[in-house]
């Protein structure tokens, strides 16, 4: 069974002294290691959230018994319900230079960034962990690309603030020799395995100025989402399955007939006709009555329902990603509903920083290449994450007018969800004011309903 213990254990045993270079034994001993968790850990959580779950693969039942294998993917419902409610909504990033912002955008456009931070978020919740490289193409164009963290891990020194030393991606040929890359912070290695073991083929210089390899944590333990709850959600696989299983079993139960000794022939009428007609003998003497009946094995349903109930309630609760098909929570309101979203939404703060430390990396690191010419830029550039809640528009333009006067047109437009950019919008509003006010007036020939109708 994996997680046996603390799961930031895994990821501390990639450390190395922060005077030591890395050398190709121990890049070969880091990626033995990583190898071992992605087999013990990462296999699992994936096989979880696709579906493949451990009741698939047990042992079949003797006798042929019924022996149905139900899925119940609560991890997939708990993955994809989180980052659609954290990030279905892109993240909405400004800065105050336009030429730097230009640049910024057509970047972003060009990686499809809100695709890539989607499933970087997402195996982030699937593994605790997601990695992103940076890199230039040949027409030396800037990429940033998510990398699965079966492939990917990176190594830390050992100082106070661990800081990334070394980015290692790998992956097997087609005739399973191994092969990859691991960069610091001035050169990529493209490395090989020969016949006496890994040795570098090549290098490049990059120009990003640290590690273009990125570690992103769900949170600090590097915990899954769904990690919490992954014994409770095999358990309710075993349980609906065995009521799946109590129904074919009454469906193919086994008839009994007592007091009547029947021969072939007439199991056979029987069969054809379903009609019973039975009697006793004068020859019965031991005061048998004749019965036929089903066998039924005693019924544990309620049995079974309450433990589905209190299983399905505990994985809500410990995930903290609420039931939205629940029919009372379409009908709550106001108050009611930030109170049914707070687990969530705690969940989504946490992980909101943590997808900020990552996007303050990318950016410091694009500023780094020569042709960004200010190094500092990235400081000034914000992001807004906007949660994918249902809005009461009316409610927030009700807030915004309540607000008028106590602060800043744009910080009570940034309340409204109908703006992406609040700034933006008051542009266009002082346009629209200058619009209003060049237009000439001219009364005489003004005219209006009334005139049309008179005429």
């Amino acid at each position: 069974m994996i997680f046996n213990k603390r799961t930031v254990m895994d990821f501390e045993e990639f450390i190395m002294d922060k005077n030591d270079e890395l050398d190709l034994d121990m890049l070969e001993g880091f990626i033995n290691k990583h190898q071992a968790l992605v087999k013990a850990r990462f296999e699992p959580l994936e096989k979880m959230y696709k579906g493949n779950h451990a009741i698939l693969s047990m042992e079949e039942k003797p006798l042929n018994k019924p022996d149905n294998r139900i899925v119940m993917n609560f991890a997939k419902y708990i993955v994809d319900t989180l980052n659609g409610y954290f990030l279905t909504i892109p993240i909405k990033i400004n800065h105050e230079s336009d030429d730097y912002m230009e640049k910024l955008q057509d970047i972003l456009d060009f990686n499809n960034i809100d695709d890539e931070q989607y499933e970087l978020s997402k195996d982030m919740s699937i593994f605790g962990v997601g990695y992103e490289m940076l890199y230039l193409d040949e027409e030396a164009r800037e990429n940033i690309l998510h990398l699965s963290p079966k492939e990917t891990f990176v190594i830390r020194d050992n100082s106070i603030r661990k800081r990334i030393r070394y980015g290692v991606h790998y992956y097997r040929d087609e005739e399973n020799n191994l092969k990859g890359t691991y960069s610091d912070d001035q050169k990529i290695y493209y490395f090989e395995e020969g016949k006496d073991g890994l040795y570098i083929a090549d290098d490049d210089e990059h120009y990003f100025g640290d590690c273009p390899i990125d570690e992103w944590r769900e949170n600090e333990e590097c915990q899954s989402a769904f990690e919490s709850v992954y014994t409770m959600i095999n358990q309710v696989n075993k349980v609906i399955s065995e009521k799946a299983n109590d129904v074919d079993y009454f469906a193919d139960a086994y008839l009994k007939v007592i007091g009547v000794e029947l021969e072939e022939e007439v199991l056979s009428k029987l069969r054809d006709s379903r009609i019973w007609n039975l009697y006793k003998t004068s020859n019965e003497v031991d005061g048998t009555t004749p019965d036929v009946d089903f066998l039924s094995k005693p019924d544990a349903d309620q049995t079974q329902e309450n433990l589905l109930n209190r299983l399905e309630e505990k994985i809500y609760q410990l995930s903290m990603v609420p039931n939205l098909s629940d029919e009372n929570f379409g009908t709550s309101s106001g108050i009611a509903l930030s109170y049914k979203l707070q687990g969530l939404d705690n969940i989504c703060k946490t992980k909101e920083r943590k997808f900020t430390a990552g996007l303050i990396r990318r950016y410091k690191m694009l500023c780094n290449l020569p042709n960004w010419h200010d190094k500092e830029a990235y400081k000034g550039i914000t992001y807004q994450f906007t949660r994918n809640a249902p809005k009461n528009v009316l409610e927030e333009a009700q807030v915004v007018n309540s607000l008028n006067g106590l602060v800043s047109k744009e910080t009570a437009l940034s309340y409204l969800s109908i703006v992406d950019n609040a700034k933006e919008e008051l542009e266009k509003m002082d346009k629209e004011d200058e619009f209003d006010t060049d237009i000439p007036h001219d009364h005489g020939d003004d005219w209006s309903m009334t005139d049309v109708q008179d005429e």
